[in-house]
């Protein structure tokens, strides 16, 4: 039996998640903790480590104050926009390449950049990059696990060889969004172990087969950290400052006013236009997500509204009822040439990873309405 949140309209088929007892998830709890939270004090508690940084940005011998994480979306840029013009740093905007490069996101990549920031876009051997993509995506129906490596470690490795002290992230994802916290600092301090038991899931070391080798690892391996040697502070600003995927895209949009959004009027699955633009597959990763726990994109996006006072939940119960689970065929032909698939192998996959608990085959003909879950969440 599945549960929804008396707040938001997350199931309780979503990993990780918790409900208290009167049936309210962990994500609504923690944005309910927020009001007690004196915002002011950990502002210069944040103040406190600028200065720390302009005190030794000479001392240090880098031109660089941090590296920013940065996909060009509205939440990286509107840390790199703070950190550059509200607080005076010169930070390095560092991006692990998208699977397929969204034309939206590259738009809005070289939109920042033109406001005065330096970059390093680092795109991983291509031939290992699809083969790692269609190997998860059968094996795990995600075709983003290696991706989600190459994000956590890359900027990381640029900040050891440059010799920056400090990381900046957006969001501690388990506080923020529901989930398992391991230690007591990690929404504040980002903590290797959260790292890779729930965004990767894995060790890279244990994908060489007689296709990946070592070699071709490289660029998901998280680096040593050892703590006699250089190690950057990597922090959440989601710690520093409350935090809205919606109030990010505000103060963007009010910065860059050519910020573009999805050219399809929203993006597939969900009733939003600004969120997770710059890869033409995460239509696909959002769907498998529908296929694997019952729910989607759109439940997504409108729990973290209702969770930040933008939507109420009757607003957000009628756009997952609208939008929740649709098939992703705006790019499909791409993904699945990426992928190296047609569209029966796909399809195979994709039933391949339907969770038997929630979803029921019926006798229509055609493969996208022959599936149906057995309780919808609404």
């Amino acid at each position: 039996m599945i549960q929804v949140c008396k707040k938001c309209v997350t199931p309780s088929s979503r990993p990780r998640i918790s409900f208290d007892n009167n049936g309210v998830c962990n994500a609504c709890l923690n944005s309910i903790n927020k009001k007690n939270i004196n915002w002011a004090e950990r502002e210069k508690e944040f103040n406190k480590i600028i200065q720390k940084i302009s005190n030794d940005r000479y001392k240090n011998n880098c031109k660089y104050d941090c590296v920013v994480p940065w996909s060009g979306g509205k939440d990286s840029t509107s840390i790199a926009l703070k950190l550059k013009k509200n607080f005076n740093l010169n930070p390095l905007l560092v991006t692990f390449s998208p699977l397929i490069i969204n034309e939206v996101g590259q738009y809005n990549r070289e939109i920042l950049l033109d406001e005065g920031f330096d970059s390093i876009f680092f795109r991983p051997n291509q031939k290992i990059a699809k083969l790692l993509a269609r190997r998860f995506f059968i094996e795990r129906g995600n075709p983003k696990v290696a991706w989600d490596a190459g994000i956590n470690s890359i900027p990381l490795k640029i900040a050891l060889s440059f010799k920056i002290p400090y990381i900046f992230y957006a969001e501690h994802g388990e506080s923020e969004y529901g989930g398992l916290v391991l230690n007591q600092d990690s929404h504040k301090i980002r903590d290797y172990e959260e790292v890779i038991e729930h965004q990767i899931g894995d060790f890279p070391e244990n994908w060489i087969d007689g296709e990946i080798s070592e070699h071709d690892i490289e660029p998901y391996l998280y680096p040593k950290l050892d703590d006699d040697n250089f190690k950057p502070t990597a922090l959440y600003f989601s710690y520093f400052f409350k935090w809205s995927m919606a109030d990010n895209y505000d103060f963007v949009k009010k910065k860059l006013v050519k910020f573009k959004t999805s050219e399809f009027g929203r993006t597939c699955g969900t009733f939003t236009n600004f969120d997770s633009l710059d890869d033409k597959i995460d239509d696909l990763y959002y769907y498998m997500q529908y296929i694997k726990f019952g729910f989607g994109r759109c439940v997504r996006d409108a729990s973290r509204l209702v969770q930040n006072n933008r939507i109420s939940r009757k607003d957000a119960i009628n756009y997952v009822k609208k939008h929740d689970g649709e098939f992703p065929k705006n790019n499909l032909d791409q993904v699945l040439n990426y992928l190296s698939l047609d569209k029966k192998e796909f399809q195979e996959i994709v039933d391949k990873h339907r969770n038997d608990e929630i979803w029921s085959k019926n006798n229509k003909n055609d493969w996208l309405n022959s599936w149906e879950l057995k309780t919808k969440i609404f």
